[in-house]
């Protein structure tokens, strides 16, 4: 049976969506509206992933920011290009000087885990190099939503409520004051259906766009993100931030089952989900061999993927047919704990968009883990993440802190050609689950044959350690007595948000339409024409 995305063999809770001139799909039905308002417009995919991932850091602040990293991978004219927009930790920072604060592992929030956000910069280059419309044009329809409001939707207003229970033992912390300033002004989070606005945010917005985002790294909100950062215990300064650009990177892939996967290159983590794919290429896909197959990748990914630039062993070692054949055999019939095996030497938004001339984007931003560092920069709406917390503080660990590293990066887009043809962008975001999210859905989709949103709405699973798997409430039954026969510690979760949120827009090389799912986990929402 061939795959077919057009194809619909088996019932999905939510119907596979179908359009010809454009589509985009994400986490928040406002974000895909906006997306889809660039295109009727006149803009391409490549200006509607600009709006929509610019309306997502307006629109599910709980998620991404202004102050966060992108990945983009882009189909144009017949090739996947791909941006890494991603920031380096700051010049002056060091083990030595994080541990002089008192810290025995990286923290998670303040200023010290800040490193140099690249999104603005990645939707200028995208906006330079392949865009229809201005940077400004493409930002307006979120400054609007930032002046003007919107109504919180119900899993952003689940989310936002369980920020501000985190952050309120900040309260009285003079770093914090500002995020309950811009995301908590009447002393909690909003509500479902309540409007919320930040007029600072919308003026960043602007002048970002007006600028090309030239005035965050090299302008006053450069300097005000430096003289922040000095107040409060930070390494950041306004030479990082001059010195940041985004750069554009080969893709990366294997093939799987006669379609090529792609994902970007470290300093991602998408080598983990092709490492899997490749793994499971010689095997029956069943959910213990999926399983098995991601544990050996991560495991071995977790060991060496960093900065590009420092790692001990190439993409070409870790993708090697010996080198994953190596870790296929290690897969039995019953759960194990792997462990690193060397190859010989040698909180996030997703979206997807399609126009109707062929022009294809897998885009993916965020904060990380919701709100990033808790640090906003005052009178800007500037959201800072808190990548830096994956370093590690053993000198001896490949993603080892240094100044103006990239750290191991867990945000990554998907996508799948087949010979010279785009078949199209996929993602699941959350985490460390989006190379599993990435196997599972590959797998949902060109060996069970699954149409897109039947594809994203099959419950998945998630390995955590050991032998230790979740899986969501109405998971099958047979497959968890199969599982735990066969050794795998399967623990069964009603908490939806740990499994990812994902999106997939394919389209039919024969009449061009489009397919689209959106996930069933989140508000999400596809716009089309």
């Amino acid at each position: 049976m061939t795959f077919n995305p057009l194809h619909n063999p088996f019932p999905s809770a939510r119907n596979v969506h179908y359009a010809r001139k454009g589509m985009v799909a994400t986490s928040q039905p406002l974000a895909a509206q906006t997306g889809l308002e660039i295109l009727k417009r006149g803009g391409n995919a490549i200006d509607a992933a600009i709006a929509t991932a610019a309306c997502l850091t307006v629109v599910e602040p709980t998620s991404n920011g202004i102050g966060g990293d992108a990945f983009a991978l882009v189909w144009t004219d017949g090739k996947l290009h791909g941006l890494n927009a991603s920031g380096r930790s700051p010049e002056g920072i060091s083990i030595e000087k994080v541990k002089a604060l008192g810290h025995e592992t990286m923290p998670v929030h303040g200023f010290v885990p800040v490193t140099v956000p690249g999104a603005p910069g990645g939707w200028a280059e995208l906006c330079k190099r392949f865009g229809k419309l201005s940077l400004s044009e493409c930002l307006a329809p979120a400054a609007a939503y930032a002046r003007e409001g919107f109504p919180v939707s119900p899993a952003l207003g689940k989310y936002w409520d369980i920020a501000f229970r985190f952050y309120v033992k900040h309260r009285y912390n003079p770093a914090f004051a500002p995020w309950f300033d811009t995301f908590a002004p009447k002393g909690r989070a909003p509500e479902i259906g309540e409007m919320w606005s930040s007029a600072a945010h919308a003026e960043t917005l602007e002048e970002i766009g007006e600028t090309y985002a030239e005035c965050f790294y090299r302008g006053w909100m450069a300097a005000d993100i430096e003289a922040f950062s000095a107040c409060h215990g930070g390494f950041l300064t306004i030479n990082d931030m001059e010195s940041y650009a985004p750069e554009w990177e080969d893709p990366i892939s294997v093939n799987y089952r006669g379609y090529d996967i792609w994902e970007m290159p470290p300093n991602g983590q998408g080598i983990v989900a092709l490492m899997a794919l490749g793994i499971l290429n010689g095997l029956p896909t069943t959910q213990h061999n999926q399983i098995e197959a991601l544990k050996l990748a991560f495991v071995q990914g977790m060991a060496n993927v960093t900065d590009k630039e420092r790692m001990k062993f190439t993409v070409k070692d870790l993708l090697d047919e010996d080198y994953l054949s190596l870790l296929r055999d290690k897969i039995k019939g019953d759960a194990q704990t792997p462990a690193v095996t060397p190859p010989a030497p040698s909180g996030t938004v997703y979206l997807a968009a399609a126009d109707g001339e062929g022009n294809m984007v897998s885009f993916i931003q965020s904060n990380y883990m919701g709100f990033g560092s808790g640090m906003v920069v005052p009178g800007t709406g500037i959201a800072l993440q808190n990548r830096g917390a994956d370093f590690s503080l053993y000198k001896s660990h490949p993603n080892a802190l240094a100044g103006g590293k990239k750290t191991y990066h867990t945000i990554i887009p998907g996508f799948i050609t087949r010979g010279a043809r785009a078949v199209g962008p996929f993602g699941v975001m959350g985490g460390y689950m989006q190379p599993q999210g990435h196997v599972q859905v590959v797998t949902n989709l060109i060996d069970k044959h699954l149409n897109p949103q039947a594809a994203l709405d099959v419950k998945r699973w998630q390995w955590t350690e050991g032998k230790h798997i979740l899986v969501e409430s109405g998971f099958p039954d047979d497959e968890i007595i199969t599982l735990s026969a066969a050794g795998h510690e399967i623990v069964k979760t009603s908490e939806v948000g740990g499994f990812g949120r994902g999106q997939i827009i394919l389209r039919d090389p024969k009449t061009g339409v489009l397919a689209g799912g959106t996930e069933s986990r989140t508000d999400g929402h596809i716009a089309s024409w």
